[in-house]
C-alpha cells in the first residue's frame, strides 16, 4: 500500500478499529480516526504516527450521516481522496431478549448495523465518481451463525451480509471499480467485555478461541490491497460457517447448552454498575487502548489468514508436492 494512500477507520478509538489504524500506519498511509470518545481517539492518533503514519482525529458518531460526511470532508481536505474506507464501529448487549428495551435494541442496530451502512454511503459518494476505492465491512462468524445472549449484535451483522451483497452486484451492474470486501472475525480480545451492556451476573468475555486484534488488524488490511470478496479470520470463523450450514441443528443444541457459562467469565472480578458505552462512549476522558483483560487467553496469529493470504504459494506447493508423489508411485511401480 502506498504512503500516499488514505484510510478511514471507524470505531479508531479502541480495540480492533485501533489496531487496523496502526496497522495502516505501518504503511506509512495517512489515517482519518472516527469514534465518540476523544481520548481514545487522541491515544490512537499519537500511535498512528509513532507507527510512521499521519492522523487526524474526528469525534463521529456514525449513526449521524451527517457527521459522517463532515468527517469524510476533514479528512479529504487534510489529506486527498480517501481510497480505503473501514467499516468497524459497534456496540452490543449481552442479555436475553425480553431483558432488552426496545431502546437499548434499537441503539445497537443503528451503531452496528446503520452505522455501518451510512459508512458505505458516505464513502461510494466520493469513490464512484472517482471509480476507485475500497469499502472493507468488519465482519463476523456471528453473521452466520446466532448466539445467544447477543441477539441485537448477530441480528445486525446478519443484515450487514445481505447488504453487502446487494452492494456488490449494484457496483457489478454499473461496471464499477470500486471495490466491496468483507472481513468475518472470531472472537477478540477487546475492551467491548469492559465496557459493554450487560445483563450477566459475571463479567463478560468472548467465547474461546479467543485471538488478538492485531490478527484482525493485519486481515483487514490484507483485504484492502486484494481484490477478494470475503476474508474469514480463525479456524472457528470456518468451522461456524461450516457447522451451520452442514447441521444447524445441532449448533443450535450446542449454543444452547454452552453460550450462556461460554460468554462469562468467573474469574475476573466484576462490577455490575460499571458505566457501558451503548449510548455515551466510556473513552470520552480515559483511554482503554487496543486489547481487553484476556491477554493470557489470546491467539497472535491464525493458520487460516495465513492460509488465506499465501493460498496461491500453498496450492503451487501442493500441486509439486502432489506432482512428486505421483512420480515416484510411478517409479516404484516401474521398479517392481
Amino acid at each position: 500500500m502506498g504512503s500516499d494512500r488514505v484510510v478511514v477507520v471507524t470505531g479508531a478509538s479502541s480495540g480492533i478499529g485501533r489496531a487496523t489504524a496502526v496497522r495502516f500506519a505501518e504503511e506509512g498511509v495517512s489515517v482519518g480516526l472516527l469514534a465518540r470518545g476523544r481520548a481514545g481517539l487522541e491515544a490512537a492518533a499519537k500511535e498512528v504516527e509513532a507507527a510512521g503514519g499521519r492522523a487526524l482525529v474526528v469525534p463521529t458518531d456514525v449513526t449521524d450521516p451527517d457527521h459522517l460526511e463532515a468527517a469524510a470532508d476533514a479528512v479529504e481536505e487534510a489529506f486527498g481522496p480517501i481510497d480505503v474506507w473501514v467499516n468497524d464501529a459497534m456496540v452490543t448487549v449481552l442479555a436475553e431478549l425480553t431483558d432488552m428495551t426496545a431502546e437499548e435494541y434499537r441503539r445497537v442496530t443503528e451503531v452496528t448495523y446503520l452505522g455501518s451502512v451510512y459508512g458505505a454511503m458516505t464513502a461510494l459518494r466520493r469513490m464512484r465518481p472517482r471509480d476507485h476505492g475500497v469499502v472493507v465491512q468488519v465482519g463476523s462468524a456471528l453473521a452466520f451463525r446466532g448466539i445467544p445472549l447477543q441477539s441485537a449484535y448477530c441480528g445486525a451483522k446478519h443484515g450487514l451480509q445481505g447488504f453487502v451483497e446487494s452492494l456488490r452486484t449494484e457496483l457489478r451492474h454499473g461496471g464499477s471499480r470500486v471495490h466491496v470486501t468483507t472481513v468475518d472475525l472470531p472472537a477478540v480480545n477487546t475492551p467491548q467485555f469492559n465496557h459493554c451492556r450487560t445483563r450477566l451476573s459475571q463479567h463478560p468475555q468472548p467465547v474461546p478461541p479467543v485471538y488478538q486484534p492485531e490478527v484482525c488488524a493485519e486481515a483487514i488490511v490484507w483485504a484492502a490491497s486484494h481484490r477478494r470478496r470475503r476474508v474469514f479470520v480463525g479456524t472457528s470463523t470456518v468451522a461456524t460457517v461450516l457447522g451451520n450450514r452442514l447441521v444447524p441443528g445441532l449448533v443450535e443444541w450446542h449454543l444452547a447448552r454452552t453460550g450462556y457459562d461460554g460468554q462469562q467469565a468467573a474469574d475476573r472480578p466484576f462490577d455490575p454498575d460499571r458505566p457501558d458505552n451503548l449510548f455515551e462512549p466510556t473513552d470520552e476522558q480515559r483511554d482503554e487502548g487496543s486489547h481487553g483483560i484476556f491477554d493470557d487467553k489470546a491467539r497472535t496469529s491464525s493458520s487460516q489468514l495465513l492460509a488465506t493470504e499465501y493460498r496461491r504459494g500453498l496450492g503451487l506447493a501442493g500441486a509439486a508436492a502432489a506432482l512428486l508423489g505421483l512420480v515416484a508411485w510411478v517409479g516404484g511401480r516401474g521398479g517392481r
